[in-house]
């Protein structure tokens, strides 16, 4: 995937982002660990590494506020898209 690809898919994640962040449903600390990262889509002159790495953890954290359980469709892809978080965090 290029830059300017990866860029986009980060830009809709955290559009997705901002969905859940307005629900009152949604766990308050579940984009913490993606906020702690402070790689933004805006960030242009970051690496490709680390928004890899930030739509790692940004996926996480999705799929975990779809997820009912870690057993669910949603919770695999969660857990799967941890361990590409902390493949990628090691990378940086």
């Amino acid at each position: 995937m290029h830059k300017d690809e990866l860029l986009e898919l980060h830009e809709q994640m955290v559009i997705i982002m901002e969905y859940f962040d307005s629900l009152e449903t949604t766990d308050d600390t579940l984009f913490d660990q993606y906020d702690e990262i402070e790689v933004t889509p805006d960030d242009v002159h970051m690496s490709k590494s680390e928004h890899k790495h930030a739509v790692f953890v940004l996926g996480n954290a999705l799929a975990n506020a779809m997820s009912d359980d870690e057993f669910s469709d949603a919770g695999r892809v969660g857990k799967r898209m941890k361990e590409l978080a902390e493949d990628a965090e090691n990378k940086l």
